[in-house]
């Protein structure tokens, strides 16, 4: 393998670029509470910001607030009522644990699954961190 062949190799190998350089922030939850159920009418756009699916944050924040939940087109309906900013730092503690690297503290990061271990991959530093997931 001659010199142009093994930097083409190692060029594919490096992580994407960063997506910028501005500040990373996760948007807060709206939505109303109607009866005794809750619903949060931006919940797939919180997900998209934090790059994650949205069935596997909604499981995450049900099994914090301990309480039923289901998506609904766009919006995502709690079956009690619970205070928008209860919401908002299961989120953040969702962020904290399957987001930001733990190396760099960059949240440019991917959920890979290899086999049956997930791993959180940053594209910043190309730490890979496993984790088990019981959602």
């Amino acid at each position: 393998m001659n010199y142009e062949d093994m930097l083409k190799s190692a060029r594919e190998k490096l992580p994407e670029p960063v997506k910028g350089t501005e500040r990373f922030e996760i948007p807060n939850v709206r939505g109303q509470i109607e009866g005794n159920k809750t619903i949060i009418s931006n919940f797939n756009q919180i997900a998209d910001v934090l790059g994650r699916k949205p069935q596997h944050l909604l499981k995450f924040v049900q099994r914090e607030l301990a309480t039923p939940g289901e998506s609904r087109k766009q919006a995502v309906l709690f079956g009690s009522k619970i205070p928008a900013s209860k919401i908002n730092e299961k989120i953040k503690a969702y962020a904290e644990e399957f987001v930001f690297c733990k190396e760099c503290g960059k949240p440019d990061t991917k959920m890979v699954k290899e086999g049956d271990v997930y791993y959180i991959k940053c594209q910043v530093c190309g730490a890979r961190h496993s984790f088990y997931s019981k959602i």
